[in-house]
């Protein structure tokens, strides 16, 4: 009961006052997650190489991060790094993009997610896009407090996977919640795509991201529900796609057929392909022109037309 109040305290604090502590981090939910059953796990946070790895997610969070007012374009995202729905690459894909993003005026929002685990989750592949959605309806119903209009969602890897699921399976809110987050659309107006996951159809997707997700032996409705290209409508938001050509792990054919479906839907799309790079080089610093995107990225952020 304590800690019920304590965090429903915070999220409501982080909805009125103009206290900020930069970056502020805050729990998603104010009690105990949806989809959640209890279990021995214990998340971990391990510097693997040069990553930091969080795995076994049990409280999901997300860490706001804002650029200095003066800067401020008033455009936010909600990031979601990459790790094949098995762990994520919290700094390489989350915080170091958070830093960029500021230096370009947008507040970044990293979002810690649950992963499909079995052990902690009652039916595990719902539970990422549950987080995905309470994310955006907290960047939306905290907007004014933190200073900026427009909000989007940006993954990498399986969390382009994630993202992408989130801009095609969002769902317009319920006002008739009590919680005045519930309340806020889960709708991102704008995507950023980095060699994303897109489908889970076999010879295109990524093995260890669609196993981890739906598991080793998925139905038709299944692949198909997650499959984003051919979950595409015209209420999906404009999207911002990037890939390798020489990717082996996510073969350009995601990015490729989800630039198809959008175009297809009259949606507003900009996709950047490079002929190398590979897969998961974040920032791609030290890539030659690869390591122009970001740029090319935030430049599309502050001109789309929303």
């Amino acid at each position: 009961m304590f800690r019920t109040l304590l965090l429903t305290t915070l999220i409501s604090m982080s909805l009125s006052s103009p206290i900020f502590a930069n970056p502020l981090i805050l729990p998603l939910w104010a009690e105990t997650p949806p989809n959640h059953q209890e279990s021995e796990l214990e998340e971990t946070n391990e510097t693997s190489g040069e990553f930091t790895l969080i795995a076994k997610v049990q409280t999901p969070t997300i860490e706001v991060r804002k650029p200095s007012p003066a800067n401020s374009i008033r455009r936010a995202v909600v990031i979601c790094p990459g790790g094949g729905y098995g762990f994520l690459a919290y700094d390489w894909e989350g915080v170091d993009i958070a830093s960029y993003l500021n230096g370009q005026g947008i507040t970044a929002i990293i979002l810690k997610y649950r992963l499909p685990e079995d052990a902690s989750n009652i039916e595990p592949h719902k539970t990422p896009l549950l987080d995905a959605k309470r994310a955006l309806r907290l960047a939306k119903a905290n907007a004014e407090a933190w200073g900026y209009d427009t909000v989007g969602i940006m993954g990498f890897s399986a969390g382009g996977h994630l993202a992408s699921t989130l801009g095609t399976h969002f769902d317009l809110g319920d006002p008739s919640q009590e919680d005045r987050v519930e309340k806020f659309s889960s709708r991102p107006d704008f995507m950023v795509l980095l060699y994303p996951v897109i489908s889970m159809i076999e010879g295109i997707t990524h093995a260890g991201s669609r196993e981890n997700l739906i598991g080793e032996a998925p139905s038709e409705d299944l692949i198909n529900f997650y499959s984003n290209e051919l979950q595409v409508t015209p209420e999906t938001p404009p999207t911002f796609l990037l890939h390798s050509s020489d990717d082996e792990t996510v073969p350009v054919a995601n990015s490729l057929r989800f630039y198809q479906a959008l175009l297809e839907n009259d949606i507003e799309t900009e996709m950047h392909l490079y002929p190398y790079g590979g897969h998961g080089y974040s920032l791609a610093i030290g890539k030659d022109r690869l390591s122009q995107w970001p740029e090319l990225c935030a430049r599309w952020i502050r001109e789309v037309e929303l």
